[in-house]
């Protein structure tokens, strides 16, 4: 049978930015971008985001240690990230993705974060929103 499977990511994203921008300045390598709304025009406009993500789990899949270890890699540019919020009017959020088995033998995982994750989230302003879909039958 299938596996849970589950990532955490925090994101930026907003309108007419470039993703490189916000890489340069937090010195933070994201782990995907979308520049499409860095050249998209008023009448029409596109969001882009930047996107630091973790290995997607498998398993044993623990929201808490996923976001806690996200977060510490953040946590240190957290002055830099506001900066970057304020000045490209950018939106952040911590991102759960999660695939759940279908297996009536598989325990789905908790969803929840630790003071130190809720704390920064309301630090820079941010929202958390939670993805889920069940895997496919084998």
């Amino acid at each position: 049978m299938a596996s849970n499977k589950g990532r955490v990511h925090f994101t930026l994203s907003g309108y007419h930015f470039n993703p490189d921008d916000v890489t340069r300045l937090l010195g933070i390598e994201p782990t995907t971008v979308d520049a499409s709304g860095a050249s998209s025009g008023l009448d029409k406009p596109v969001i882009s985001s930047w996107e630091l993500s973790t290995a997607t789990m498998t398993d044993d899949v623990d929201v808490y240690d996923l976001t806690n270890e996200l977060i510490k890699q953040i946590e240190p540019a957290k002055e830099k990230i506001l900066e970057v919020i304020k000045s490209h009017n950018l939106s952040p959020r911590i991102g759960v993705v999660l695939v759940l088995s279908v297996d009536k033998n598989e325990t789905a995982p908790d969803v929840g974060f630790g003071a130190r994750t809720i704390r920064f989230l309301a630090d820079i302003g941010a929202f958390i929103n939670v993805d889920y879909q069940l895997s496919a039958r084998l």
